[in-house]
């Protein structure tokens, strides 16, 4: 028995000599909010069924676009009381829909994103329900009714009718929506959440739910998104970003033809109007978006949209990338229906957000450096900088090559340009192909 002993211990050693391939135990750190590159899950464009357990499977090319944030949209049962299937059409909050999975695989996705250094958040609807959400019946005054006709009523302006309009003048409703949020944060694990129609619910309400959930998060930071842009989801509701929608309008009309310099001014708009510490998200497309055009068939091309991308992500950080754009797909995505997407598909296009985002990633000064305008009518041009760096930024936002002034400060200087690794020295006026960006430093 000795002897026998004496070997295993001989043999471990050796062993113990070789490289072991461990688990990665590094403490998960949830990442600043002005560091945040975000990744918005559709569960939908994953699989069929079973889709939390896709995306699980999918996160070593998702993390390695260089993403360290998981925005899952709703994944909670779908109302079928006058329903369109919508995932935001919500008839239990602390569940998961068996389209997508269930709570053990939900669990396992939140487990697997912080092994990768990955936040999540999850997508919550407080201003509506589905019809035949349990609240409907035993609590009806917790919606906003027609007092005429004495029924609840869908909300308003919009006339979304496959859902009932929540009444946040009730305190017993705020209460429960708050514990129901609670759930996801203390059971479950999640980083925080991104809010729908924000601006649809009282920023007192916010504020109540941002300072309850921080509390019940303890030492863990959580993170809170407001899909929606009015000034108070930051002064009173407590969110640390909403959304950039206006940027986003002004680049879709500057790439069919308005100035470049507009987009100089609407990211001036947003920021002035920003408390210190908060940020815009900028995307070139989202769930809505998509339902409507994809980012290559929006901006032309392929190349146009990654110019796109150039002009959103840079001037102020905030970057998001819709799951499916990073492989090109050309096709609408209606997300109330189960869409395939070839994710082999454009490996060029895979590499090249890879490499964008990777130096958003690499720069502090290219997603939160000052900012240095130089008006143009095509070709969107800014300085980024801090203590370290120093970078020119140029977009064409044309589909053809277009000449523009160097500023007058890099004149002279050799560049090397961080998305191609060419260098060349500046003369006054530089020529850019057709949806060529330029970072140079």
């Amino acid at each position: 028995m000795k002897k026998l002993l004496l070997s295993v211990c001989i043999l471990a050693t050796l062993i113990g000599c070789k490289p072991v391939q461990e688990k990665n135990t590094e403490v998960f750190q949830l990442p600043e909010v002005a560091d945040i590159a975000m990744y918005q899950v559709n569960p939908r464009v994953f699989a069929p069924s079973n889709s939390l357990n896709a995306v699980a499977a999918r996160i070593d090319s998702i993390r390695d676009l260089g993403v360290n944030m998981m925005w899952v949209m709703p994944i909670y049962p779908i109302g079928i009381e006058k329903g369109k299937n919508s995932p935001y059409c919500i008839s239990d909050y602390k569940a998961i829909a068996p389209e997508f999975g269930t709570i053990d695989d939900f669990k396992h996705l939140v487990q697997v994103c912080h092994e990768h250094q990955m936040g999540i958040i999850l997508d919550w609807v407080a201003n509506h329900t589905a019809w035949d959400h349990p609240w409907v019946k035993e609590h009806p005054e917790w919606y906003t009714r027609d007092e005429k006709a004495d029924t609840i009523i869908c909300p308003q302006p919009w006339n979304w009718e496959d859902v009932a309009d929540l009444n946040y003048d009730n305190k017993d409703m705020r209460e429960a929506m708050i514990d129901a949020m609670k759930f996801w944060i203390v059971e479950v694990g999640i980083d925080g959440f991104r809010c729908d129609v924000a601006d649809g619910v009282p920023a007192d309400f916010w504020k109540d739910a941002i300072t309850q959930l921080r509390e019940a998060a303890g030492e863990r930071r959580i993170v809170m998104l407001a899909e929606g842009k009015n000034a108070d989801n930051f002064t009173i509701g407590g969110f640390d970003m909403n959304y950039g929608w206006d940027y986003k309008d002004v680049l879709s009309k500057v790439f069919k033809g308005d100035p470049a310099s507009d987009l100089l001014k609407a990211d001036k708009a947003e920021y002035d109007s920003l408390p210190n510490g908060k940020v815009k998200l900028r995307f070139t497309t989202n769930h809505d978006h998509a339902t409507e055009v994809e980012p290559c068939v929006q901006f032309t091309n392929d190349r146009g949209a990654m110019a796109a991308y150039v002009a959103s992500i840079f001037p102020h950080g905030g970057a998001l990338i819709y799951g499916s754009q990073e492989v090109g797909y050309p096709e609408p995505i209606n997300f109330f229906k189960y869409v395939p997407v070839d994710w082999s598909a454009k490996p060029e296009v895979y590499q090249e957000y890879k490499k964008l985002i990777g130096l958003y990633n690499e720069h502090a000064a290219l997603r939160k450096g000052t900012m240095t305008p130089y008006p143009d009518t095509d070709v969107m041009v800014f300085e980024k900088q801090d203590a370290d760096e120093h970078f020119l930024i140029l977009v064409n936002v044309r589909n053809e090559s277009k000449k523009v002034q160097v500023p007058q400060s890099w004149i002279g200087h050799e560049v090397e340009d961080e998305a191609t690794d060419k260098e060349f020295r500046l003369n006054d006026t530089i020529e850019l192909e057709p949806f060529e960006y330029l970072i140079l430093k």
